[in-house]
């Protein structure tokens, strides 16, 4: 048996998100459908975690095993891309792997980038590729909320209500937050993340940073671990599953 390792990267606007669900066009469904058809035999795709359905990939990762050995990685590449590249999906890389590489349990940390347009109008080129927001945003404000969420911490307010972890205990490794010409970046790193939780962090540092809570609010709304108290999400669109480190 052979295990092999995916880079892909895929818009996530017209699927269900990445994970296969009874009903709807999921990524992982897709590409696993692709990958028999090529290899002619059933394949398991195992991705590094879900993204939720609209979210995006510059980076996702994912591994599968056959009983074919793939020798032309260059070929295998123009091939499973003419099949997904009209779905809006790209297979980056693909390298051989040991049998004990797993795409999701061998990861060291998860990067996703929130994408913000804070401006006057609407995105054209980036249309659905970030939330726009009209009110002038605080960065400073959003930089000082961002430092409260950082380190090993119950993050049961920002958990959604449909989460299946075990745990709301997660280490926030880092948060950076950079604004160039109203495009604002927030990329956050972790091991893992649980549903919902980024997008859910955006919205209540959006709140802060339009200063319809203050500091005091926004750490209160975080220690009282209750999932009524957060602002709305952000919407799944800006939301980008940007690097697993393994």
């Amino acid at each position: 048996m052979h295990r092999y390792h995916l880079l892909i990267e895929y818009v996530g606007t017209n699927f269900i998100g990445w994970q296969i669900q009874p009903k709807g066009k999921s990524v992982q469904k897709l590409i696993q459908n692709k990958l028999s058809k090529i290899l002619k035999e059933k394949i398991l795709l195992f991705g590094s975690g879900r993204t939720d359905s609209g979210v995006h990939a510059i980076e996702q990762s994912a591994h599968f095993d056959c009983k074919k050995k793939i020798n032309n990685f260059d070929k295998f590449l123009q091939t499973i891309n003419y099949f997904v590249n009209k779905e809006n999906i790209s297979i980056l890389k693909i390298e051989k792997k040991n049998l004990n590489f797993h795409a999701r349990f061998s990861a060291k940390q998860r990067i996703y980038k929130y994408v913000i347009f804070n401006r006057n109008s609407k995105p054209s080129i980036d249309k659905e590729r970030g939330w726009h927001i009209i009110k002038k945003l605080d960065i400073n404000l959003m930089k000082k909320g961002a430092k409260k969420l950082l380190g090993t911490k119950d993050f049961s307010t920002f958990r959604s209500s449909n989460c299946r972890a075990r745990n709301p205990i997660r280490t926030m490794k880092s948060i950076k937050i950079k604004s160039t010409k109203g495009r604002i970046e927030i990329q956050f790193k972790s091991q893992s993340f649980l549903q919902q939780q980024v997008r859910s962090m955006v919205g209540c540092l959006k709140y802060l940073a339009e200063k319809k809570w203050n500091l005091k609010k926004f750490e209160s709304v975080f220690k009282l671990k209750q999932r009524k108290l957060c602002a709305p999400p952000a919407p799944a669109y800006g939301l980008f599953l940007e690097k697993v480190i393994y």
